[in-house]
């Protein structure tokens, strides 16, 4: 990524210090290394942002459960949500 582009993704950061023992800093460092994070201060905002996703899915869901079923589940049901999926991704 080229140094302006990285100037303006930082631009917007702030900063947090953290403490691990070494057992997890160490599992960071590899995590690093293995994966290929620039650091791990990305590795770490991919964790968060990983969270985040797990939260929003997890709202989700739940707001679904506690919805009114709007009709039959039936064979019609998911080949209408098939061809509904289809047309979204042909857009």
């Amino acid at each position: 990524m080229p140094i302006f582009a990285k100037a303006n993704i930082l631009r917007g950061m702030s900063t947090m210090n953290i403490s691990l023992p070494e057992m997890l800093k160490s599992f960071v460092d590899r995590q690093v290394e293995d994966r290929g994070f620039a650091s791990s201060s990305e590795y770490i905002r991919e964790l968060v942002r990983k969270d985040q996703d797990r939260q929003d899915l997890r709202r989700l869901l739940l707001d679904g459960a506690a919805s009114e079923a709007a009709g039959p589940v039936d064979q019609a049901y998911f080949d209408n949500l098939r061809d509904r999926i289809r047309n979204q991704a042909t857009k």
